[in-house]
């Protein structure tokens, strides 16, 4: 049968580090940061960073729970915009500037999502690559 365990317990204190919820906010307080949009035509990437360029959170479609072609919607988009944009609440974020580069479908509504939770949006970039060259036409088949 083995050994019987006995457990004791310790009043209030035990009962209370259990109800007890990790503190979510950071130390870190940051007033204004840059809100990165990377959308695609497979998937929508959102990060996070403050005024200097440093990494504070991030989010994608695929790591919302999305699988396979439902990663490039509008609606994925939207629910990592509202994600991250709670996150951002918590460590005392008030307004953004955004930067969008892609030509996924999920550009706008990732914004839209991010706004919804009520931080204010200060600008609006578009980063998007443009090719200077363009395609090359096809050369002429040789025979």
């Amino acid at each position: 049968m083995g050994k019987k365990r006995i457990v004791t317990t310790e009043g209030p204190q035990s009962a209370d580090a259990k109800s007890k919820a990790p503190a979510v906010s950071s130390k870190k307080r940051i007033e204004s940061g840059i809100l990165h949009v990377q959308s695609t035509y497979n998937n929508t990437k959102l990060m996070l960073t403050d005024k200097a360029g440093n990494a504070l959170m991030w989010g994608s479609s695929g790591a919302a729970g999305f699988r396979g072609a439902k990663k490039g919607t509008p609606f994925a988009a939207a629910k990592v915009g509202e994600t991250l944009a709670l996150k951002a609440a918590n460590i005392g974020l008030r307004e953004i500037d955004v930067v969008v580069k892609g030509v996924g479908s999920g550009r706008e509504s990732a914004i839209r999502g991010f706004i919804s939770k009520g931080l204010v949006i200060t600008s609006i970039k578009d980063e998007t690559p443009i090719p200077f060259n363009g395609p090359q036409p096809k050369k002429p088949r040789r025979v």
